[in-house]
C-alpha cells in the first residue's frame, strides 16, 4: 500500500521513539534491505521555494536522511532505533529540523543508484521496524491544482498563468487622407 501523502518529519520521529528497543531497517526495493551495516551519515534540512510552470510560487522543507553502506557490508547487526535517535538528538541541538517537514532517505550502492526515496510504510516485523522506501517522481503542479499539462483543443497551453490577461484597446492610427501633411500644407 502506497501513502499518498509524504510522511511529514514530527510524525516519523514519533514512531522511531516508540520503538527504540527494535532494530531499523530500510527497504529500497523489492526483498532488497540496505546492508544491516549502514550508518546514518548526515541529516539535511532543505528550505525548497520554486516557481511551477504555472507561474505560482511553492514553499516546502524536506529532512533528508542519508544512508551509507561501509566497503566492509554485512559485518555488523542492524542499527538499533535508539542508536538512530541518538544521531537525530545530535543533529537537533545544532539543527531544529522542521517537525512538517516531508521526509526523504536518500541511499544508493554499487546496484542501485543514489536517490531520494519517501518513506510509504513503516512495518513493525518482528524485532525490526522495517521503513519501506518508495521512489520520488516528478510531477507538474498544475495538474495537481486541476489543471492539465500540455495543450487543450484551443492550443492554449495549461502552464499560463491562471489569471487572463486583459485586454488592449486597439487605435487606428490611420487617419484620412486629407488630414494627412502634405508638402507645403504647413504642417510640419
Amino acid at each position: 500500500m502506497n501513502n499518498i501523502e509524504a510522511i511529514k518529519w514530527g510524525a516519523f520521529k514519533q514512531m522511531l521513539l516508540q520503538h527504540p528497543h527494535l532494530d531499523l531497517q530500510f527497504r529500497y526495493a523489492e526483498n532488497k534491505l540496505v546492508d544491516a551495516s549502514y550508518h546514518i551519515t548526515e541529516i539535511k534540512q532543505a528550505p525548497i521555494t520554486s516557481v511551477d510552470c504555472g507561474g505560482v510560487m511553492n514553499k516546502w522543507t524536506e529532512i533528508i536522511m542519508q544512508l551509507w553502506v561501509p566497503e566492509q557490508a554485512g559485518q555488523y547487526r542492524a542499527m538499533k532505533v535508539s542508536k538512530a535517535l541518538s544521531i537525530i538528538d545530535i543533529v537537533e541541538k545544532m539543527l531544529p529540523l522542521d517537525a512538517e517537514g516531508t521526509v526523504k532517505i536518500e541511499f544508493g550502492n554499487s546496484e542501485f543508484d543514489t536517490r531520494q526515496m519517501f518513506p510509504n510504510e513503516m512495518i513493525i516485523d518482528g524485532e525490526n521496524l522495517v521503513i519501506d522506501l518508495r521512489p520520488d517522481a516528478v510531477q507538474c503542479k498544475a495538474i495537481s491544482r486541476g489543471g492539465s499539462c500540455g495543450t487543450n483543443d484551443k492550443g492554449e497551453e495549461c502552464c499560463t498563468p491562471a489569471t487572463e490577461k486583459p485586454k488592449k484597446q486597439l487605435i487606428n492610427l490611420a487617419v484620412a487622407a486629407d488630414a494627412c501633411c502634405t508638402p507645403g500644407g504647413g504642417c510640419c
